[in-house]
């Protein structure tokens, strides 16, 4: 036990020195780190600090005279050289502190700067005096006052301010120059630009005239002609340019360009007197309402003319048609039977010269349209019988084949059909819809196929598409492949038992009435928001998608789009067909874009034909219609739209009010919008709905 404990003893204690030592070295590395700290510390000081201290002692070397240098005590000389050396400094600028040190150390050699002696040469020859290495040879007092430099006349120093003040009017007058060269450069551009468009106007005016003689030749067996004539040359305070009408409308239908209106209230006070003329001047009221729409615009009619005039003119199989929509009172252009054997005689020769000049008729077609129409007239207020249902938004409007009937679909999961006419010519309380048929889901888009006169296809926020008997009141055919909620659907006009549908799922599903499933899907990168058939075709189809484009497919491909139209900011919308080969989209970009599908052979169209714009979409779905030209859109500031193809502004414009349906007082709230527009057949006439349920059968007069 003894010599155990012995050990470890020992071993104790040779634990303890170790850890002592260690503590020690310790303490030691920690006084050495301070030490070090401490010497950084003082060096970095002495680094910030060592760059003025050098600089003062050269500054201080620079000033020291010669004579100081060698030991001399200071004298007035030395003075004299201080002056001389801060002289030099006056004068002679310095960029870096390396280039002043250079300067300074080759003046102690008496070596000035050449731009010193260029710039300053009396200057300089006074500083090199004042710095004369002998100090006898420095000037004294006396000399210094009664020196040449400091006695100088005044008018020198002012007449060298003067030529420097000259100079720099010089540079101005030059910038000045230069500014208006740039100026004539661009106004002369300006002016061949000018020379040209007059030119191809004199060009355009030439055209015309020749359209007009030959209507003139033709003119002999029709002698209503010559009375519209002689309304048109008997109005006495109008300078009139008779370039004659080439599209056979009657006066009601068209605008001579050489009317010239001194001011808009001229022209409102010339529209108040016409009002006042017998039945045969209405046709200057005409005139002169259209000539203040026309001036209103004339910017932007302009801008349509040259872009119609620039744009290349495809070669048609027929003869454009420029008739007016016949109003569905049966009132019309009364000229067209007047003048139908005038146009059937000239037809063959028109059609021949339209092809040399293609630019006239869609111009002419455009103008004549947007001149046509004044207003839009409410025909009826639809009152319904649910008014208490808070959920009245329409999504939807449709009308049958015939115009006879439409229906409405929205979030109160009914599809109502209303007759047209008889809304129209019954003056009642409550309009009850001839059929009521009931889903069980919101209602987002509904149309009436084109052929079977009773069958009505219909999509809901479920994601099921139906097929509805309005003439049994009942649903007879029920699709359910779409796994979200379906936005648009449309049967084809070309083959009534195809129908397609758009979905948020991103599939666009092809239908036929003859069985129930889909017979085709196309998969789209997004979500699918509207979907339509063209006119003339059941093997093709469009549709609108919230990846910002449009899609144009021939269904006998459904891998890959036929052309793919880009060009919108935001969701694609609406989709409509205006002719076979003309398309128009709508998007929340707050525009309209029509497209020209006939250049569909580069894959991407990135170019619309036009852009309309005038009403205000950003968030919600406000409707789209076409009609012989005639677009038809809403907006979010609860107004009906109405362009033409032709032109990028609105043609017309009608704001609902806002009313309480049920008391008719004027409601607080701002956030209405137009929710759904749809044309009918054949006419002028439209109905709208906003999204309090409000629906309205509108007229263009």
């Amino acid at each position: 036990m003894t010599p155990t404990n012995a050990l470890s003893d020992t071993t104790c204690m040779q634990s303890s020195s170790a850890y002592a030592a260690r503590v020690a070295l310790i303490e030691e590395t920690e006084e050495n780190r301070d030490k070090d700290r401490g010497r950084v510390e003082e060096a970095e000081e002495k680094k910030e600090t060592f760059p003025m201290k050098q600089i003062l002692l050269m500054e201080a070397n620079w000033y020291t005279s010669p004579e100081e240098i060698e030991g001399s005590p200071s004298s007035y000389a030395s003075d004299v050289y201080q002056l001389g050396i801060l002289l030099f400094e006056l004068f002679c600028p310095f960029s870096s502190r390396e280039e002043k040190s250079s300067t300074m150390s080759s003046l102690r050699h008496r070596v000035l700067p050449p731009q010193l002696l260029l710039k300053w040469p009396k200057e300089a020859s006074f500083c090199l005096w004042l710095l004369h290495p002998e100090p006898s040879t420095r000037p004294k007092m006396g000399e210094l006052l009664q020196s040449e430099f400091l006695n100088e006349p005044r008018h020198h120093l002012e007449e060298r301010e003067a030529v420097i003040e000259l100079r720099e009017r010089i540079e101005e007058q030059d910038l000045l120059l230069e500014f208006l060269l740039l100026v004539q450069q661009r106004k002369l551009e300006a002016v061949d630009k000018l020379q040209d468009t007059i030119s191809f106007l004199c060009t355009d005016m030439e055209e015309v005239m020749k359209h007009k003689t030959i209507l003139k030749k033709k003119s002999g067996s029709c002698p209503e002609l010559g009375k519209d004539d002689y309304l048109i040359s008997s109005l006495p305070s109008m300078n009139i340019v008779d370039s004659g009408d080439s599209t056979g409308l009657g006066s009601r239908k068209r605008f001579r360009p050489g009317l010239k209106i001194q001011n808009m209230e001229e022209c409102d006070d010339n529209l108040g007197d016409a009002q006042e003329l017998d039945t045969p001047n209405e046709n200057n009221e005409s005139l002169l309402s259209k000539s203040y729409r026309l001036m209103k615009n004339f910017k932007k009619l302009e801008s349509a003319y040259f872009l119609t005039r620039c744009r290349p003119i495809k070669p048609s199989g027929k003869p454009a048609s420029r008739h007016s929509p016949i109003s569905s009172d049966g009132k019309g252009s009364i000229v067209l039977t007047e003048r139908s054997s005038v146009n059937n005689l000239a037809s063959k020769e028109l059609y021949s010269e339209g092809r040399q000049s293609g630019w006239i008729n869609p111009f002419l077609e455009g103008l004549c349209k947007y001149l046509s129409f004044s207003k839009l007239k409410v025909k009826a207020d639809l009152k319904q019988g649910d008014l208490l249902n808070s959920s009245n938004l329409v999504c939807s409007l449709s009308f049958d084949r015939d115009g006879e009937f439409f229906a409405t679909a929205g979030v109160n999961k009914k599809i109502k059909v209303f007759e047209c006419d008889a809304i129209i010519n019954e003056d009642r309380d409550i309009h009850y819809p001839v059929v009521e048929m009931a889903s069980r889901s919101k209602l987002s888009s509904i149309c009436w196929n084109s052929y079977i006169k009773s069958q009505i296809a219909s999509s809901n926020f479920e994601g099921v598409v139906q097929v509805w008997d309005a003439a049994r009141s009942q649903a007879v055919m029920e699709m359910r492949e779409h796994e979200r909620r379906v936005w648009s659907i449309d049967f084809s006009s070309a083959d009534p038992t195809m129908l397609a549908s758009g979905s948020d799922d991103g599939s666009v599903k092809l239908w036929s009435i003859n069985q129930g499933d889909s017979i085709g899907t196309i998969k789209a990168k997004a979500n699918v928001c509207c979907v339509q058939f063209p006119l003339d075709s059941g093997r093709s189809l469009a549709f609108g998608s919230a990846d910002h484009r449009i899609y144009y497919y021939d269904l006998r491909n459904l891998k890959t789009p036929l052309c793919t139209l880009i060009g919108h900011n935001k969701t694609v919308s609406y989709v409509k067909f205006v002719d076979t080969m003309n398309i128009v989209s709508a998007s929340t970009d707050n525009t309209l874009k029509l497209w020209d599908l006939s250049m569909c052979a580069s894959r991407v169209i990135d170019a619309p034909l036009q852009s309309f714009t005038g009403h205000m979409n950003v968030k919600n779905f406000v409707g789209l219609s076409v009609s012989d030209g005639y677009i038809a859109t809403g907006s979010e500031t609860n107004e009906v739209f109405i362009y033409h193809k032709a032109f990028p502004m609105p043609a017309l414009s009608f704001k609902f009010d806002n009313t309480d349906p049920l008391s008719g007082q004027e409601m607080g709230d701002t956030a209405q919008f137009i929710s759904s527009v749809c044309w009918r057949s054949q006419s002028s006439t439209l109905v709208a709905a906003n999204s309090a349920g409000n629906i309205k059968i509108l007229e263009m007069v």
